[in-house]
C-alpha cells in the first residue's frame, strides 16, 4: 500500500468533504453536525468510536503500539467574505483557521486506514477534538481518555506561509504558549474642564500601556522572544466627561515557561504601580490559555524520514506566536505538529489565517491526508 497512491484515490472525496463541513461551520463545544458526520463515517468503516462531548475518539486495529492522529473541527466568529460555492451558509460564522480541512484530511485518512488495516502492526487512534478556538478541546479530550495507552501522537495544520504542498517540520519550539489579561484603571470622575479635581484614568491607561511595551524590550533577554500586545481600551463616553475607569484587554506570548512568568510579573507590577503612582487604583485578571507547542525532536527527525520514503515535499517551518492546544499532547506523550503549505498566488489563496477571506488549496489536501497514513504505517511497523 502507497499512502500517496490511496489519498490521491480518494482526494475528490477529500475535497467533498471539507466543502460540506466549509459551508456549515460550528463554533466551540457545537460541532454537533461536523461529529455525526465523521462518527457515521467511522463507524461504517468498523471504527471502536467513543464520544467525549462533540469530541471523538476512534480506535482500529490491535498490538503493542499505538499512534494516535488528530484534527480540530471547530469554526470562529466570522463572517465570510469569499464569493465561492462553498462558502458558509450560517451567517457570522466561518472556518476562516482551516479546521474543515484537517477533518477531511483525517477522514480521508481513515478511510485508507479501514481499508488497509491488516498492514497496520497496531492500533491507530483517530481524534477529532472540539473547540480548539480558545476552548482547550485537547484538555477535555485528554481527560476523556484520548490518550490512553497512546505512545506517539501528530497532528496537521494547514500553513498560509508555505508554498502549497510543502509539508512544513521543525524540531523544538513551534508555536507559542499565550494568555490573555484584562485591566482596570479606576480613577475618579469629574468635569473635563477640571482634571485637577478628578484623578483622570485615561492618561493612566496610557502610561500603562506604553509601559507594558517595554517588558520585552527591557526585561527580556534580547536572545529571548515574547509578546505583549494591547488589543483594546476602553473608557469614556462624551468630549466633556473624564470617566471613572478604563479597561484594558490583551494578549501575551513566549515560547519559554520562564519567560511566560517574568512577562505575568511585569505586567501585574507595571498595572499597579503606575495607578498607584498617579491616586489611582486597579483591577488585575489574567489567564493563561496554552502552553507551547514543543515538538519532541526524534518525532520530528522521523517525520522527515516518512516524508522523504514516500517523497512527499517537506521543508523546515519557522516558529510563529501563533498558539495550539495540541501542546497540552505533547506534555503527555512525545509527538510533533506539522504544517501543510496551502498558500497559492495564483489562485488567490494568500489571505492569513482568522481572515474573513481566508481560503485554502484544495488541490494539496491530500498530500496530509497521505502523509498522515504514512506516519502510521511506518511508525507501527
Amino acid at each position: 500500500m502507497n499512502p500517496v497512491e490511496e489519498a490521491l484515490r480518494v482526494k475528490n472525496q477529500i475535497i467533498a468533504w471539507r466543502r460540506n463541513f466549509h459551508m456549515y461551520p460550528e463554533l466551540k463545544y457545537e460541532e454537533e453536525r461536523t461529529s455525526k458526520i465523521v462518527e457515521e463515517h467511522l463507524r461504517e468503516w468498523g471504527y471502536r468510536v467513543r464520544r467525549v462531548g462533540t469530541g471523538i475518539i476512534a480506535d482500529i486495529g490491535g498490538g503493542k503500539k499505538t499512534i494516535a492522529l488528530r484534527a480540530d473541527m471547530d469554526a470562529l466568529p466570522i463572517q465570510e467574505e469569499n464569493d465561492v460555492p462553498y462558502k458558509s451558509r450560517i451567517p457570522g460564522k466561518m472556518h476562516a483557521c482551516g479546521h474543515d480541512a484537517h477533518t477531511a484530511m483525517l477522514l480521508g485518512a481513515g478511510k485508507i486506514i479501514a481499508e488497509h488495516v491488516e498492514e497496520f502492526n497496531g492500533r491507530v487512534r483517530l481524534i477529532f477534538q472540539p473547540a480548539e478556538e480558545g476552548g482547550n478541546g485537547a484538555v477535555k479530550m485528554i481527560e476523556g481518555g484520548a490518550l490512553d495507552g497512546v505512545d506517539v501522537i501528530f497532528g496537521f495544520h494547514v500553513w498560509m506561509d508555505l508554498p502549497s504542498g510543502l509539508i512544513g517540520i521543525r524540531e523544538g519550539p513551534f508555536l507559542a504558549g499565550a494568555g490573555f489579561f484584562e485591566a482596570g484603571i479606576i480613577g475618579r470622575g469629574g468635569h473635563g474642564a477640571s482634571p485637577h479635581e478628578a484623578v483622570d484614568p485615561i492618561p493612566i491607561a496610557s502610561e500603562v500601556v506604553l509601559a507594558l511595551q517595554t517588558i520585552v524590550s527591557r526585561n527580556i533577554n534580547p536572545v529571548e522572544t515574547g509578546v505583549v500586545s494591547v488589543t483594546a481600551i476602553n473608557g469614556g463616553t462624551a468630549f466633556n466627561v473624564i470617566p471613572e475607569e478604563v479597561t484594558l484587554k490583551g494578549t501575551f506570548r513566549y515560547y519559554r515557561p520562564e519567560v511566560g512568568e517574568l512577562i505575568k510579573k511585569r505586567m501585574r507590577e507595571i498595572i499597579e504601580g503606575i495607578s498607584k503612582a498617579h491616586g489611582a487604583k486597579s483591577e488585575f485578571i489574567i489567564n493563561d490559555l496554552v502552553p507551547p507547542t514543543i515538538n519532541d525532536a526524534k518525532m520530528a527527525r522521523f517525520a522527515r524520514k516518512v516524508a522523504e520514503k514516500y517523497g512527499l515535499k517537506y521543508g523546515d517551518v519557522a516558529m510563529s506566536m501563533g498558539a495550539e492546544d495540541f501542546a497540552y499532547y505533547l506534555q503527555h506523550v512525545p509527538g510533533a505538529f506539522l504544517a501543510l503549505g496551502i498558500r497559492n498566488e495564483e489562485k488567490g489563496i494568500v489571505y492569513p489565517h482568522h481572515h474573513p477571506k481566508f481560503d485554502v488549496d484544495e488541490d494539496v489536501l491530500h498530500l496530509g491526508t497521505a502523509m498522515e497514513v504514512a506516519l502510521a504505517l511506518e511508525f507501527l511497523r
